[in-house]
């Protein structure tokens, strides 16, 4: 999965002509992402990332009959090219999105749906013969480490394929419904922020019998659960933008 404003010179790897490149890990500096306001999470980690950020479905696209398709999504920040989870070059959450753990490599499809290992070459932490892991050896074979993050791509990009699935099924049972959050500022300014969706609780409680059975079998109801505690952590979102706002407009 390529996010363009993470993912920002992906390049196809070749061993010949990156023969040398090295990568340093782990990576921390997060700073080109200060704009970004939400990262797609798998559906396999939702249930760790609702200890740490609200969870929402967004529209990302259509399927091949010309239906909607949604993903989850944990929300950053609430306003466009807000990152409130970036303070001060740390990270403030201790679950990783995977797409950010898999940084700075992704995978890119091509011609025939082939699937190519790419980097970021705009990453501060990759390098011409620099400091760090090889990816490849002497031969142009790929060492351990290429290997290791190779393997971590395929299983995110199963995970993205798990993820688009079920997103499908929560369509499918008509989940989905489209919600704004308003937001009152002690000064008395209010702002919104909308353009997502969340799963309907009526709905759910709506289902027959044998769909609850269905979606309690498959992990999928331990998922609504989690994505609905989930939200209440924007009001923490409320809270940083309000002391964010206050430190770059003191007094």
């Amino acid at each position: 999965m390529i996010i363009p404003q993470l993912h920002r010179q992906v390049t196809a790897l070749d061993t010949r002509a990156h023969r040398n490149l090295t990568v340093r890990m782990p990576y921390e500096d997060w700073s080109h992402i200060a704009g970004l306001n939400a990262i797609f999470l798998t559906a396999a980690e939702c249930l760790h990332a609702a200890t740490d950020y609200p969870i929402v479905f967004v529209k990302v696209g259509q399927g091949e009959q010309g239906e909607p398709d949604f993903a989850p999504v944990g929300v950053l920040g609430l306003a466009q090219g807000e990152n409130l989870y970036l303070q001060g070059g740390e990270w403030r959450a201790t679950h990783f999105p995977a797409v950010m753990s898999t940084y700075p490599f992704c995978i890119a499809r091509g011609a025939g749906d082939r699937l190519a290992v790419c980097l970021d070459m705009a990453c501060s932490a990759v390098a011409e013969a620099g400091e760090g892991q090889r990816l490849f050896d002497d031969q142009g074979e790929i060492t351990a480490f290429m290997r290791e993050a190779q393997s971590q791509l395929e299983r995110l990009e199963t995970q993205v394929n798990n993820t688009r699935e079920i997103a499908r099924r929560l369509v499918k049972l008509d989940l989905l419904r489209e919600r704004r959050f308003d937001v009152t500022l002690a000064d008395g300014k209010t702002f919104a922020v909308d353009g997502f969706f969340t799963v309907d609780e009526e709905r759910v409680k709506a289902l027959p019998d044998a769909d609850i059975l269905a979606l309690n079998r498959d992990g999928l109801l331990a998922l609504i659960h989690a994505h609905w505690v989930s939200l209440s952590h924007m009001r923490r979102l409320v809270q940083w933008r309000v002391a964010r706002l206050a430190a770059q407009n003191p007094g």
